[in-house]
C-alpha cells in the first residue's frame, strides 16, 4: 500500500530531526528550514526565507527543478513532491 501524504511528511519530519504530528498539517517554517539542511540548501537560519522560497530550494537541491525561483513553488508539496524528498532523504541515511 502506497503511503499517505500525512505519513510522507512524518517520514520526512523525523529524517530531518522533527517530530511527527499526529494531525494533518503542512510544514512549519522551521520544518521546511530543517529539510532546507538536510538537502543541503543553504539558508540564513537567522532569517528565515519565505516557505515558497525554502519549498523551491529543497525541490532544486533534490533535481525535482531547474532553478530555486519560488514562482515554482507558491503552495504546499503535492504527494509526488512529498514522495522524491522522502527518497532523497533515504538515499542520504
Amino acid at each position: 500500500m502506497s503511503p499517505t501524504v500525512d505519513d510522507l511528511r512524518n517520514e520526512i519530519r523525523t529524517a530531518v530531526g522533527r517530530y511527527e504530528r499526529v494531525e494533518s498539517t503542512g510544514f512549519t517554517k522551521e520544518a521546511l528550514a530543517a529539510i532546507c539542511e538536510a538537502v543541503g540548501y543553504d539558508i540564513d537560519a537567522n532569517r528565515l526565507p519565505s516557505k515558497s522560497q525554502m519549498r523551491a530550494g529543497i525541490l532544486w537541491r533534490i533535481g525535482e527543478l531547474d532553478d530555486d525561483d519560488p514562482e515554482d513553488a507558491p503552495r504546499s508539496f503535492r504527494k509526488a513532491d512529498l514522495e522524491a524528498i522522502a527518497e532523497a532523504l533515504r538515499d542520504q541515511e
